[in-house]
């Protein structure tokens, strides 16, 4: 399901139309990075969890030369991790 087919199923859902649910769209996206970017996570119950992960910085191997060694840099990651509602509708 792309952007598009998930704003069409939303404006169905709810009873709304497109445009109003792609804004109700993109107001929830830009909320969920403005709280990961600031270091927060996002908690929607029986949904998941978006969080942010730090990677520590760590060696690698350059996939062309795989005698050269790499420093790969400290980053950190978003990660969503599946609520259990959410897992056991998908196992269902």
């Amino acid at each position: 399901m792309n952007k598009a087919e998930l704003v069409a199923s939303m404006a169905d859902k709810a009873g709304l139309t497109k445009k109003d649910a792609e804004a109700a769209l993109n107001a929830f996206m830009k909320s969920v990075e403005e709280a990961l970017v600031d270091g927060g996570k996002v908690q929607l119950v029986g949904f998941g969890t978006f969080d942010v992960r730090e990677r520590k910085a760590r060696q690698g191997r350059n996939p062309r030369n795989p005698e050269q060694v790499i420093e790969i840099p400290a980053s950190k990651a978003p990660v969503f991790k599946a609520g259990k509602a959410l897992k056991d509708m998908v196992n269902a």
